[in-house]
C-alpha cells in the first residue's frame, strides 16, 4: 500500500481530483487559467534548465507538478461546463424563461417516463435561429397520437423555458443537482401541437447503437420473452434499465443485488475472459498479441457504444483496456496502478464523473475487492475445492461490501443484510447467464433462435428474479431508514483505512490512529445528537393531496393531517431519516391555532373560520382553497406572512399573490418554494 501511495499517477489523480471539486465551487476565468498553466510549465522547463544540487531540484520538480495537475483539474471542469461557454442557450440573448421561444432540439437520451410525461434529454441546436448548445430536460405529454421519439429525432418546438425545481420537502432527494451533475440546467414541456418533428436527422455512434437495442428489444419480443424477463435480460446484456418495474428494482436492491443489473466491471470482466480464450490462437501469428489486443479492445468499445456508453460501463471498458493492453504486451500491472491511470484518464475527458454516486460506488468496490479481499480470504484456508471457492466468493462480497458500506448509508439508507447469500447464489453462474444470453440475442437478432433455447433461458431468468423476490420479502435481514451524516461517512473511510493498514503492520502509531478514527466517530455521533435535540421546527410540508403539518421538539416530530401516515409515508420518512428523528405522533385533526415560540399561527381552510377576537396571528396558513375575500383577511388580520400549501387549487392561488402583492403582505407558497420551515 505505501509502495502505491507513491505511485506518480497516484499523486497526480489526486491533486486532479482536488482540483475537479475546487472547480466545481469555484469559478476561475478561463483566461487565467490558460495563464496560470503557461507560466506553471514555463518555471518547470526553467527549473530543469538551471538545476542545481542546492536548488533540490526534484523538490521543486514536484510541487510544479501537483500544482499543473491541480490546475488541469480545475481546467478540465471549468471548460467542460457549458455553463462557461458563451454558445450556451442560457447565455443568448434569445433565451427568456417569461415568453415563448422557438428552438431546434435533437433528443440525445431516452429516460424513464412518468405516469404522466415521455421524458427525454436534447441539445438545443437552435434558438430563434442561432446557433447554440446545451442540453435540456424534455417532457412530452402522452397521449394517443405521441409515439416515443428515438436518439437523434430533430424537434422544432415553441414553448418556455422553466427552471428545475429545487426538492419541494425536506431532505428529499435532489434531481435538479442531479441533472446538473449532467450539465441540464433547465426543462420545457410539450404538448402534441406544441412542436414538430423534423425530417432531417444527423447520424450518430449514439442513434445507430439505440437501433440495434431497439431490434434486440423488438426480436426477443416476439420470441416470447415477458416483461419482468425482458427487462431483466435489456440491463443484464444492453445496460437499459428503463423497462425494470418499481417493485422488481426494489427486489434487487433490497436483496443486495442491484449491481447485477448495471452493466459494470463485472460483466465487462466476464466478457473480457471469453474474448481472451476466443483470441489466444491469434498469438501463434506474427505480431499476434497486438492484433489480438486490439481486436478485444475494439470489441469492448464497440459493446459499450452498444450498451448506451453509461458511466458504470465507460468505467470498467476503460480500466479493462488498460488492464489488456499490459495483459497482451507481456506487462504485468499492478491493479492499483491500472484503477488510476483509468480514473485519471475517465476525470480528464469528463469530470463530472466525479460527481455521479456509480462512478464512486464502483471504484470504492473494485479497490476494496483487491485490498481487503486477500486479507480476509487469508484468515482461513479450506481443504476442499468447493469450500475454497465458496471461501472466495463470500470474502470477495464482503470485502466490497466494507468498500461501500458507509457511501451506501449516505445515499440510500438502508443495509442488505442478506446480501452474501444473493452474491453467493447467483455470481457463481452469472458468467454463464451472460455467455447464454449472447448467443440468445445473436441468434434472435437473426431470426434464428431456436424455440427451447428461448424457452430455457427465460425460465433462469424468472427463476433468478424469483430468487431475488424472495430474499428481498426477508424484511428482518433489511436494514431500513439509517440516519448517516456526511462527516459520518468520511470518518468511517478513515476508520476502515487505519484498521485495515493497523493490520498489515501492527504497531503503536497505526493503533493510536485506529484509536484517534473511533473516538473522532464518537464526537461526531455525541455533536450530532445534542444538535438532533436542540432543534425545534414548525413544518408546512408540500402535499398536494391533503394539508401535512408537524412540529419537531428535539427527536420529537407531531404530524398533523387527516390522511393517515402510510398514504404521507415517502414524505414523512424522508424528512425522519434525514434528520434523524426516531419517534413520530399523528394527530388525524389540524387545529385552527397554532403557537411556536413567539409566532402565532393561524390555519384557515374551507370551513373559513378566522375570526377571532383576541388574537392576531403573525402566520396565516391557507389550505383545502377557502372561498374568503382575503384583501378582508389581510386588512383585519395584517399578518406579517401568508403561507398557502399545496393543498389549495392554482386559480385561487393566483388571485391570492396578486392581493398579496397589492397589500405589500409577503407571500410563500409551497409548491412553488417547496415546504415553509419556521425555525
Amino acid at each position: 500500500m505505501t509502495k502505491f501511495l507513491k505511485f506518480v499517477p497516484v499523486q497526480l489523480t489526486f491533486w486532479l481530483i482536488l482540483g475537479i471539486i475546487v472547480g466545481n465551487f469555484v469559478f476561475i476565468n478561463p483566461i487565467y487559467l490558460v495563464v496560470i498553466l503557461t507560466l506553471l510549465i514555463c518555471m518547470l522547463l526553467l527549473a530543469y534548465l538551471k538545476a542545481t544540487k542546492l536548488l533540490r531540484p526534484s523538490l521543486i520538480f514536484t510541487l510544479l507538478v501537483f500544482l499543473i495537475s491541480f490546475f488541469i483539474g480545475i481546467s478540465s471542469i471549468t471548460y467542460k461546463n457549458q455553463l462557461n461557454s458563451k454558445f450556451h442557450y442560457s447565455n443568448s440573448t434569445k433565451f427568456s424563461l417569461e415568453k415563448q421561444v422557438t428552438m431546434l432540439l435533437k433528443i440525445s437520451e431516452i429516460l424513464k417516463p412518468t405516469n404522466f410525461y415521455n421524458k427525454y434529454e436534447a441539445i438545443v441546436l437552435q434558438l430563434e435561429g442561432e446557433k447554440v448548445i446545451g442540453k435540456i430536460l424534455v417532457n412530452v405529454k402522452k397521449d394517443s397520437l405521441n409515439k416515443q421519439l428515438e436518439i437523434d429525432t430533430k424537434l422544432i418546438a415553441r414553448t418556455s423555458f422553466e427552471n428545475i425545481n429545487k426538492p419541494l420537502n425536506p431532505h428529499s432527494f435532489n434531481y435538479k443537482k442531479y441533472l446538473k451533475n449532467h450539465q441540464v440546467y433547465h426543462q420545457i414541456k410539450l404538448h402534441n401541437q406544441d412542436f414538430l418533428v423534423s425530417q432531417k436527422r444527423d447520424v450518430t455512434l449514439k442513434g445507430i447503437a439505440t437501433k440495434i437495442r431497439n431490434g434486440i428489444i423488438k426480436s426477443l419480443k416476439e420470441n416470447g420473452f415477458k416483461k419482468d424477463e425482458l427487462a431483466v435480460i435489456t440491463a443484464l446484456l444492453l445496460g437499459q434499465r428503463n423497462s425494470i418495474s418499481k417493485d422488481l428494482m426494489q427486489h434487487y436492491t433490497s436483496a443486495g443485488a442491484i449491481h447485477i443489473l448495471a452493466v459494470s466491471g463485472l460483466h465487462i470482466g466476464i466478457i473480457l475472459l471469453l474474448l481472451l480464450f476466443i483470441f489466444k490462437p491469434i498469438h501463434n501469428f506474427k505480431n499476434g498479441k497486438y492484433i489480438a489486443a486490439v481486436l478485444i479492445v475494439l470489441i469492448l468499445w464497440v459493446y459499450a457504444i452498444i450498451t448506451g456508453l453509461s458511466a458504470s460501463i465507460v468505467r470498467a471498458v476503460t480500466m479493462f483496456s488498460v488492464l489488456t493492453i499490459g495483459l497482451q504486451l507481456n506487462r504485468r500491472s499492478n491493479v492499483y496502478n491500472t484503477l488510476i491511470v483509468s480514473i485519471f484518464i475517465l476525470l480528464l475527458f469528463n469530470p463530472f464523473y466525479l460527481f455521479e454516486v456509480g462512478f464512486q460506488l464502483s471504484y470504492l468496490a473494485v479497490f476494496a475487492i483487491v485490498w481487503i479481499q486477500p486479507k480476509l480470504y487469508s484468515l482461513w484456508k479450506p481443504k476442499l475445492w468447493i469450500l475454497t471457492k465458496i471461501w472466495q466468493l463470500f470474502t470477495v462480497s464482503i470485502a466490497a461490501q466494507i468498500g461501500v458500506l458507509p457511501l451506501s448509508l449516505f445515499y440510500f439508507h438502508q443495509f442488505p443484510g442478506l446480501f452474501f447469500i444473493s452474491n453467493l447464489i447467483i455470481i457463481p453462474f452469472l458468467g454463464t447467464i451472460l455467455l447464454i444470453g449472447i448467443i440468445v440475442i445473436f441468434l434472435s437478432f437473426f431470426e434464428i433462435l431456436p424455440q427451447f433455447l428461448g424457452d430455457f433461458y427465460s425460465y433462469v431468468i424468472h427463476q433468478m428474479n424469483n430468487f431475488v423476490g424472495w430474499v428481498a420479502q426477508q424484511e428482518f435481514f433489511i436494514i431500513k431508514n439509517i440516519s448517516f451524516s456526511l462527516a459520518l461517512m468520511l470518518l468511517f473511510y478513515v476508520f476502515i483505512f487505519s484498521a485495515m493498514k493497523w493490520t498489515e503492520k501492527r504497531n503503536f502509531t497505526r493503533f493510536v490512529l485506529v484509536l484517534v478514527s473511533v473516538i473522532s466517530i464518537q464526537l461526531i455521533v455525541i455533536f450530532e445528537k445534542y444538535k438532533l435535540q436542540s432543534t425545534s421546527e414548525f413544518i408546512v410540508f408540500n402535499n398536494a393531496k391533503n394539508s401535512l403539518i408537524a412540529q419537531r421538539f428535539g427527536d420529537d416530530l407531531k404530524v398533523s393531517s387527516k390522511d393517515s401516515l402510510y398514504k404521507t409515508t415517502n414524505i414523512i420518512t424522508t424528512y425522519l431519516v434525514g434528520a434523524g428523528i426516531e419517534r413520530v405522533q399523528q394527530h388525524l385533526k389540524l387545529k385552527n391555532l397554532y403557537k411556536f415560540h413567539k409566532e402565532t399561527i393561524l390555519i384557515v381552510d374551507s370551513l373559513e373560520v378566522y375570526d377571532f377576537k383576541s388574537i392576531k396571528p403573525s402566520i396565516i396558513i391557507l389550505r383545502q382553497s377557502p372561498k374568503i375575500n382575503i384583501e378582508r383577511l389581510l386588512k383585519k388580520l395584517k399578518p406579517q406572512l401568508l403561507v398557502v400549501d399545496g393543498s389549495n387549487y392554482k386559480s385561487y392561488v393566483a388571485k391570492w399573490k396578486q392581493t398579496c402583492f397589492k397589500n405589500k403582505t409577503p407571500f410563500y407558497y409551497t409548491v412553488q418554494k417547496g415546504a415553509f420551515i419556521l425555525k
